[in-house]
């Protein structure tokens, strides 16, 4: 499974692709706005992370109709190569992602919750699709269960005659709350999941790890003082 980190604060960035395991970015207008982004810096910041993720950034298109979300998506795509097109998914969502994919732009069909829209997202041609996990935890519903059968659903089939030609549809488990999510996204197959730097983090740290490290140090201190 590869890590993405779910982030539009570059120093965030930074620091996780310094770590060697960093797959790709993904943003959103919410993410974009808690670190004070302006519209005007939009584009360059885009830039801005492209260059600093050896793999694909996602970025949304915020119009409401399919001919906004095409438009949008071209300028988008035109920021750097690696820009992904993060669209809804909606109607008008699936049928820009067919006139994007047709032009070899690459879409990562958003706020997905259910396996009748991935393989929707899936047929108009989107190179991801973006289940969201953490939001049916908060409505006391089981989003790794929602998960489970969008990766199942998936993998049955072959969508190799809508998409970008080449690529294969990748699921990106996302709304990733904890190193738990990440676990059972990975056991149950996702190719990808996008986290919050926090979680990405915690994903490196295990309290075992933490008290072998002290024993460690206790018992070289206890050799260099000898």
């Amino acid at each position: 499974m590869k890590f993405f980190l779910d982030t539009a604060d570059l120093a965030e960035i930074e620091e996780a692709a310094s770590w060697g395991a960093l797959a790709g970015v993904t943003t959103n207008p919410s993410l974009y706005a808690r670190i004070g982004g302006t519209f005007a810096g939009f584009p360059d910041h885009i830039r801005r992370i492209c260059a600093l993720v050896d793999g694909p950034v996602s970025a949304e298109a915020v119009g409401s109709t399919r001919d906004e979300i095409v438009r949008e998506g071209r300028e988008l795509a035109a920021l750097a190569p690696n820009v992904v097109v993060k669209v809804p998914t909606m109607v008008e969502g699936l049928a820009a992602t067919r006139v994007l994919a047709n032009e070899g732009i690459r879409v990562n069909m958003t706020l997905c919750f259910s396996v009748p829209q991935a393989l929707l997202a899936a047929r108009s041609g989107a190179r991801y699709v973006s289940p969201f996990v953490g939001r049916f935890d908060d409505i006391s519903e089981d989003g790794i269960e929602q998960l489970s059968d969008i990766v199942e659903a998936i993998d049955a089939y072959d969508f190799s005659d809508v998409g970008v030609a080449g690529e294969r549809i990748e699921v990106i488990a996302a709304s990733i709350r904890s190193a738990q999510h990440v676990t059972q996204a990975a056991l149950l197959g996702a190719d990808i999941a996008t986290v919050p730097f926090n979680v990405l983090r915690k994903c490196v740290e295990h309290p075992l790890t933490s008290n072998g490290l002290a024993a460690f140090k206790k018992d070289w201190e206890k050799v260099t003082n000898a």
